[in-house]
């Protein structure tokens, strides 16, 4: 893991592959551990609650501070925070830069406040005419009402992003990657402590207490620079906000997240509508979607997220260096590994899904037709796994350019292809098409995204890229038929059987022939295991 520093300069703007791989691959075991319990979560909640109606509720229920999170101080404001941060340490000046961060803080969190509490007073009626509209009153005043609870979580975690971004500017991936392991734990301790007494009130309870943890896990580090619990500002003081608005680098901020706010908007709109069209389908339909979803977000987390959060800090310093060919390689390597791991991922859930979320969930209150509604949906999702992932890179490729408008207007067509496909592939395919809609809408986005990028920045290493692309391929067929001839001569040996074997099998193949065809991107991963 890299070590963080105090500063940033034109040296460390400029890191190579290997010193980025051994980051990558330090945040790819955090992720690992932190995906690994929230899948250890969701089985907990399959357990308890199966695929019905009680849980589509709190899935729909959290949609809503979810959006208001994203909308405001998700990926937006992270993506215009963290270059300016890094590019002002790059420049030596640190009391700017911390003046910088105690302002989007506070502002941050009085947006957010003001905007939950106004979802919370009119929860009933945005319950009943969204997420919960084809739920029965009843059910539809339980999503109003776990909303309500959870609307105080966007408050903290919009802080909390906020502190992300200043360790990822220290190169500092330690706590950040933690923090999402002691937010799984809370609401697995909800799931199993609170939920058998309280029902899905349990999770929520969960979920709130997780989001505390999320940030003061983090708090520690900043008091060893020097922060003071003053800096965040929560007294109020229209004074601070007042001053906070007027700093230049603070709209500056503002002003940059607000297209990529809009392409986030864009995102959240199509989860609504989702949840809105599954909610008319038979009931644990959206819980069936939220299982599915997570599975899919497990090798996106550890391959895209990780690899994208590594490098975005390198980017956004040589960015800001005006370092093109420096640039220019650490996304062409960033792409070319995230796709390296992501394909062979996102084909092997297709495959092996069935036995996978057999193994997973079956037990308890999810019986073997949660298990096929499940698959059904993961199978669809799995098929887009790779554009996924892809996304994390060319999208922190736009930002560290300080570019949030283009992914905004390549998000929004992608929005608009997802809710057309969406509304035509659910009357045949129900949950199903509703996972295929978002799959071929994420690869459209990834493929106009990178012919844009090509475009700006000149030579993007295009033909080392699709040679590597190639060889993934290839040795994609070569696992994909291996599975194959599992699956035919051991169906009768159960699902742990299948998923286990298929899972070795597949990546002893994946493996093999990749080094027959000498891949560049597994020497590179190699290296990174043995210096890690």
């Amino acid at each position: 893991m890299l070590v963080y520093n105090r500063g940033v300069n034109r040296d460390s703007a400029t890191i190579g592959a290997s010193r980025l791989g051994r980051a990558a691959l330090g945040l790819m075991i955090l992720y690992v551990v932190s995906r690994a319990l929230g899948l250890l979560r969701d089985v907990v909640i399959s357990q308890q609650f199966g695929t019905s109606r009680e849980l589509d509720a709190y899935f729909a229920a959290f949609t809503i501070p979810d959006f208001l999170f994203n909308l405001i101080a998700g990926g937006a404001l992270g993506s215009a925070f963290l270059p300016l941060f890094a590019g002002i340490l790059a420049e030596r000046d640190q009391a700017r830069a911390w003046q910088l961060a105690r302002g989007v803080i506070n502002l941050t969190f009085v947006v957010i406040a003001v905007s939950a509490s106004i979802l919370a007073i009119f929860a009933p009626e945005v319950a009943r005419l969204t997420v919960a509209r084809g739920f029965a009153p009843a059910d539809q005043a339980l999503t109003a009402a776990l909303m309500r609870a959870m609307l105080i979580t966007p408050i903290v975690f919009g802080v909390s992003g906020i502190v992300m971004s200043i360790h990822n500017s220290f190169q500092h991936f330690v706590l950040p990657a933690l923090a999402p392991v002691v937010y799984n734990l809370a609401i697995i301790a909800g799931a199993l402590l609170l939920a058998p007494a309280f029902g899905v009130y349990g999770l929520a309870a969960g979920v709130i207490a997780g989001a505390f943890l999320h940030l003061l896990i983090q708090i520690p580090w900043l008091f060893n620079l020097g922060w003071r619990v003053s800096d965040f500002g929560f007294a109020l003081d229209p004074r601070k906000i007042i001053r906070s608005w007027q700093t230049p680098d603070v709209r500056r901020v503002f002003a940059l997240m607000l297209p990529r706010a809009f392409g986030i908007a864009a995102v959240q709109i199509n989860f609504i509508i989702n949840t809105i069209l599954a909610s008319t389908l038979p009931a644990g339909r959206i819980a069936a979607l939220g299982y599915a979803w997570r599975v899919m977000l497990l090798p996106v987390g550890v391959v895209g997220q990780s690899v994208g959060t590594a490098i975005f800090p390198t980017l956004a310093a040589q960015g800001a260096l005006d370092q093109s060919h420096a640039f220019r390689q650490t996304f062409s390597s960033a792409l070319r590994g995230t796709l390296f791991l992501s394909v062979p991922a996102s084909v092997g859930l297709m495959v092996l899904g069935a036995p996978l979320v057999a193994v997973l969930f079956q037990r308890g209150e999810f019986n073997s037709e949660s298990t096929a509604q499940t698959t059904f949906a993961l199978q669809f999702y799995a098929f887009g796994l790779f554009a996924h992932s892809g996304l994390e890179i060319i999208t922190r490729a736009f930002f560290a350019l300080q570019d949030t408008l283009t992914p905004v207007v390549v998000g929004i067509g992608a929005m608009i292809v997802n809710i057309a496909l969406s509304l035509a592939l659910m009357p045949t395919l129900a949950q199903g098409g509703l996972a295929l809609a978002n799959s071929a809408a994420t690869i459209l986005e990834v493929v106009f995204l990178f012919f844009i990028l090509r475009r700006r920045i000149g030579d993007i290493d295009g033909r080392r890229i699709a040679r590597s692309i190639a060889r993934i391929v290839l040795a994609t067929v070569a696992m994909s038929a291996a599975l194959a001839w599992l699956i035919g001569i051991a169906a009768d040996r159960g699902a742990l059987f299948i998923a286990a074997t298929g899972a070795g099998i597949g990546a002893a193949v994946y493996v093999g022939v990749s080094a027959v065809l000498r891949s560049e991107e597994l020497a590179t991963t190699l290296n990174a295991i043995r210096n890690r």
